[in-house]
């Protein structure tokens, strides 16, 4: 019987630490006989939330698991204790199969296990988690990261799936999904799809492109060129270049395609209008480069968006 250990340890975000206990410690009938051995593991009691947990083992036991999962932290900026750190390490040092739920991503990063791999965590951190481990190939675009040995989710519900994906993994597609219809959840979603964000644009601010990006988000429906923006800008496209990529970690045109992208999601969630008119009010031109865009960014057809994310209006 495998045996997967849960980190209960620091400052923990209570839905990351239940979700993972209700899947992996609640077996489905058609495979209770080989389910998960499942070890609460801290160094005492801690509140978790509203909620006081008490571990059952301590935290050497996470060397004896098969796989460890660190739930979210509740604070970025606090330094994750050394005692966790280490613990987390030697685990997989032992051979475990570490996987982090949001923002228990700098755990691992702390540890040394994001270094050379690609990652991610809720997508309000991932700059944070980039800077801190510059090693880290942080990916804020997708749900998870499967390294292997070493497994990353983004936010709250990307948890789910991460944990889906486990199961996936060890016991096949069929009890994933029974797994997912006990939880009233869709079958797990791959780990490529992005996380349904509109990205915060800094428009605002005293960098040197606020200005510019400010007056780029007033004009998405034109059809704006890189040119163009280094013309608005006074430099030349080169340049305009070299500062995207130090401000924004970007090219312009990575920049420009992915706003018409995010505006295009507004749309679809907010109004009736037809793909079509939204690729000519996103400055897009026709609706098979908006799919093909928006596919690109987002991980889904622009139709399938609208279906799972309509905003409630009243009639």
């Amino acid at each position: 019987m495998p045996t997967v250990a849960l980190l209960a340890a620091g400052h923990l975000l209570h839905f990351e630490l239940a979700v993972a206990y209700e899947i992996f410690g609640n077996p489905p009938r058609e495979a209770a006989d080989a389910w998960y051995d499942v070890l609460l593991c801290g160094p005492g009691p801690l509140r978790v939330g509203p909620f006081l947990v008490e571990p059952d083992h301590g935290l050497e036991r996470l060397a004896d698991a098969d796989t460890v999962i660190v739930p979210a932290c509740a604070d970025v900026d606090e330094p994750p204790p050394a005692e966790v750190v280490e613990a987390v390490r030697a685990a997989h040092a032992a051979g475990a199969r570490v996987a982090s739920l949001c923002t228990g991503a700098f755990v691992l990063g702390a540890a040394g296990l994001l270094d050379g791999r690609r990652a991610t965590t809720h997508w309000a951190h991932a700059a944070e988690l980039s800077a801190r481990h510059p090693l880290a190939v942080v990916d804020p675009d997708v749900l998870y990261t499967d390294n292997g040995s070493v497994l990353t989710a983004a936010g709250k519900a990307a948890a789910v799936d991460l944990c889906l994906h486990l199961v996936h993994l060890d016991h096949g597609a069929a009890i994933a999904n029974s797994v997912a219809r006990r939880l009233v959840m869709p079958p797990h979603r791959p780990g490529g799809q992005a996380q349904f964000v509109a990205t915060p644009v800094q428009s605002s601010g005293d960098h040197t492109l606020s200005q510019l990006l400010a007056w780029v988000q007033q004009r998405l429906d034109q059809p704006l060129t890189v040119t163009d923006l280094a013309r608005r800008a006074n430099t030349s496209p080169r340049h305009l270049g070299r500062q995207f990529r130090s401000v924004l970690g970007q090219s312009p045109i990575q920049w420009l395609l992915t706003q018409r992208v995010r505006r295009a999601q507004e749309l679809l969630e907010s109004t009736d209008e037809s793909v079509e008119a939204i690729a000519v009010a996103t400055g897009m031109g026709t609706a098979t480069t908006l799919r093909r865009q928006f596919k690109r960014v987002v991980g889904v057809p622009p139709a399938s968006y609208r279906h799972s994310f309509r905003s409630a209006r009243p009639a």
